[in-house]
Parts: C-alpha cells; structure tokens; sequence
C-alpha cells in the first residue's frame, strides 16, 4: 500500500531538516562569506557555491544527538608560490583568528570546518579555478599536498538534472529516505555523494513522464529495485565514475568487506519494501513499512491502532445484542474464537528481519504460571485462559512432540500487548527479546488486555528463520 499521507507526514516530521536548521544554516554560510571574503586571506576571491547534499537539496535531520553539516566551496584564483596545503591551511588560520569561530576550526583533509557546539558543522573547501587551463577546477588535498581535479557545479547540475526527470522531484525524496534508513539501520556503508551518484544513475531520461515515478512510494520502490539489480550483477567492487568527471572512481572508498555487505542489504531491503507495497491490508503495511524505516513511520496510527482492539472488536458483538465491556471480556465469554484474527497484523508488531530459509520447522510453546520469575509453579495454563495480574508466565519453546532444540539453534521471542492500559503505560512493545535460558522466557502479568507471545527459531550459523509458533494468546484481567 503507497500510503502517501503518512509518507508525507514522515519526511515533514522525521527525515526532512526543518525549517529552523535550514534558517540556521543560511545564516550561518550569510555571515561564513562574508568573514572569508574581510579576512586579507591571500588568494583572490571569485565566488562561493553550496556543495554536496546541502545542494542537491538531500540534506537529512540528523540523529539526536548527532550535528547535520553542510559543504560551501570558495572558488578561488590560483596564488603564486602557494601550495596545495596552503589554501586550507591559511584558511583554517585565519578564521581561527576571529573571535567569533574561535575555538570551532577543525582543519580535515580539504576544507577548514567550522563547528558551532553540536548543532552544526560547515565545511569551507577551497577550490581552485584556472590554475592550468581556462575552465579547471580543483580541491585542495592539504594531507598529500596535492591537487585533485573536480566538477563541483557540473555533478550538482547532474544531479538537479536527474531530479527533475524523476516525477514530481521525487529522486531527492528518495535519497533523503534511503539515508535515513541507513543512518537509524547503521549496519551498511555508503557515503552520501556514492549513494547520490548510485540513485542518479537508476534514473534514465526515458523516465518521464512514467508511471514507475507516479508519486514517492512508487519511485522508491522503482529506484531501490533497479538498484538491486545493478549491485546484483556486480559481485565485485564496481568502479563508479563521476558523471561528470569520469577519472574519479567514487566507490574508490569501499573494500569488499564493505561493498559485499552494502549488496547484500539493499537485496534485503528491496524485499521488503517490495512486500509493503503489495500489502493490500493497512495495518499490515504500515508494519512492514515500519520495518523499513522504523517506529516512526506512521507512529500515531499504530499506537491507536493498538489501543482501539477492543472497541473494534466488541463492535459487532453489540449488534449481536451481547454487551462486553471489553475484549477481554468478551474473550472470557467465548472462548480463544474471540480473539480477532488482525491482531498478530496491528501496525506496532514488529515484523521479522530475518531471511526466511527454504524449510520450515514446527514450533510449540507451552506456559506456566509461577508466584515471581523465578518464583514456584502454580499451574499450566492454555492460551487465551483469563489470568490475574502480578504473576509471571514461564514460556518455553520445543519441537512439535516437545522435542528440544539443539545448541545450533536460537529462540527469539516476539512479546506483544494491546489495549488502552499497556497503551497508558507506554508498554505496547511488540518488539523481540532473547530467552532468558535455553529457549525460555519468563513475563510479568501486568495490563489488563489481550495479549500475545510468539516464539521464533533462528538458526545460528546463516542467521535464517527456520520456524515461528503460533502465537499464545495471555489474557489479564
């Protein structure tokens, strides 16, 4: 399902740099010219230019926590006698004299970066114009003292370009979610101006005006898909020239460690987005695209979702002419029939991460009920049986005949509450947990509601979900 509200609503509010850091960066790069072009700092001045994701309009929220930074080029004129070390590090020096970025200047490999506590960094780049010949460009390498040839307003245009064939501008949306993932995911490597230059390559100019680029879903489900197949035909590290400069090999940076791992998750995640798009029921979706993109994505109709199974439920049931006060109530009275099916399919439940192998196992779970967690036992109880709150759950998982699990395999457990009071409590979870021993867990009863307890079989050595229970359904009153 496209769920092009709830899209929207999540780059606006998640994945988008608001409007006040926006204000703050332009500020900052007003006040950045003007001190470099007051500072007598030695080469003369041609003009500046925004560089890197802050232009190609890409730019992300960062993580909490974490400063956003942007990139300002100077272009410069070539100044007799200098080196390449010269112009950063003069740079560097002389901002640093000025009592307002006192204390902010880093010096990195080609630019002086100005850092203001925590919120944001600048990148200043010198970039030297016609030192050689009439329409040269080139960055300042201070560590090798060396020029490297560049294309900075040539690769934005590029990327503008691409943009602009892609739908409603919807490539730098794209880029803008596929760099979120990675960040809020952290388990893949790809710099922003590869994974730009990766994107902009799955765009080809007889794309307009297609219906594979009809709105942002679409587009990402198109442009992650072509990039699977891309990085699928290249088991090696590929070679990704610069559109616009093709001497410079921008996946120069990855090793095989790298790249391997990098292939490997968009096939996984290509996957999965593929699977939210079909999904044709919404809960069901808006879970799985949660698993893209986290808990964030559509948070607030998840949590009502969660919190409204008991309103949806007993709706019918008053048609019927039984009044339940709830749907624990109403489960009580009628048995485990009454637990709707949708509940294993609420938004908040997490969906499994991890590849499905070919053949399947059988998984039983059966539960006691014990005075405290490591407390005596009371008694075996069936799912879906009414129980009081404050005593613990022992749940243990076993082959279909009870037959246990060998040390090659692991037991994730999915732990999952419903209902308003879990919902007050800010205890919805629907997360997995591992067994505390062996292929067990123990639980507190807590939240009056319907809940539910999942076992999963994880092999050890690729990682492969080899079988999953059903789910044991734990009542409270």
């Amino acid at each position: 399902m496209k769920l092009h509200e709830h899209f929207k609503t999540f780059l606006d509010d998640h994945v988008n740099l608001n409007s006040t850091r926006l204000g703050l960066l332009e500020d900052s790069i007003v006040a950045i010219e003007n001190a470099v072009r007051a500072l007598a700092w030695g080469p003369k001045i041609i003009s500046f230019a925004p560089q890197g994701s802050w232009a190609h309009e890409t730019i992300i929220k960062p993580q909490l926590g974490q400063p956003f930074d942007a990139d300002l080029l100077v272009f410069v004129e070539a100044k007799e006698g200098w080196a390449p070390k010269d112009y950063v590090n003069e740079l560097a020096t002389k901002l640093g004299q000025l009592s307002k970025y006192e204390g902010k200047i880093r010096r990195y490999s080609h630019c002086a970066t100005i850092e203001y506590a925590g919120e944001r960094k600048i990148d200043v780049a010198p970039c030297v114009v016609n030192r050689l010949y009439a329409g040269q460009y080139e960055v300042c390498n201070r560590n090798a003292d060396q020029f490297e040839a560049s294309a900075p307003s040539a690769y934005t245009e590029w990327v503008k370009g691409k943009n602009g064939v892609a739908g409603g501008n919807d490539l730098k949306k794209v880029t803008r979610l596929l760099k979120y993932m990675r960040d809020i995911k952290g388990n893949f490597t790809c710099p922003s101006f590869l994974l730009t230059t990766l994107m902009g390559l799955q765009v080809y100019e007889s794309d307009r005006d297609s219906a594979q680029f009809a709105d942002v879903t679409t587009t990402l489900k198109t442009l992650v898909g072509r990039l699977d197949d891309w990085l699928q035909a290249r088991p090696n590290v590929p070679v990704v020239p610069n559109p616009k400069l093709p001497q410079e090999d921008q996946a120069s940076g990855w090793d095989q460690t790298q790249y391997g791992n990098f292939r490997d998750k968009v096939n996984l995640y290509r996957g999965w987005i593929d699977d939210a798009y079909a999904e044709a029921d919404r809960d069901e979706s808006i879970g799985k695209w949660q698993r893209v993109f986290g808990d964030n994505f559509a948070a607030s109709e998840a949590k009502r979702a969660a919190e409204q199974v008991s309103e949806a439920a007993i709706t019918g049931a008053l048609v019927l002419g039984n009044h339940f006060q709830d749907l624990v109530e109403k489960v009580k009275a009628l048995g485990a029939a009454a637990v709707p099916a949708k509940l294993r399919q609420l938004p908040h439940v997490r969906r499994p991460t991890w590849r499905k192998a070919p053949e399947q196992h059988a998984i039983r779970v059966v539960a006691e009920l014990r005075t405290g967690q490591y407390g005596n036992i009371v008694r075996t109880i069936q799912s879906a049986e009414a129980l009081q709150p404050s005593y613990w759950v022992r749940f243990n998982a076993s082959g279909a005949h009870g037959m246990p699990f060998s040390a090659d395999y692991k037991v994730q457990w999915r732990v999952t509450n419903t209902d308003r009071v879990a919902s007050r409590a800010g205890a919805l979870r629907g997360e997995f947990y591992p067994s505390d021993t062996g292929t067990s867990r123990s639980e507190r009863l807590e939240y009056r509601g319907v809940h539910f307890v999942e076992a999963f079989l994880i092999r050890k050595r690729d990682n492969r979900l080899v079988g999953q229970s059903d789910p044991f359904y734990v009542v409270i009153e």
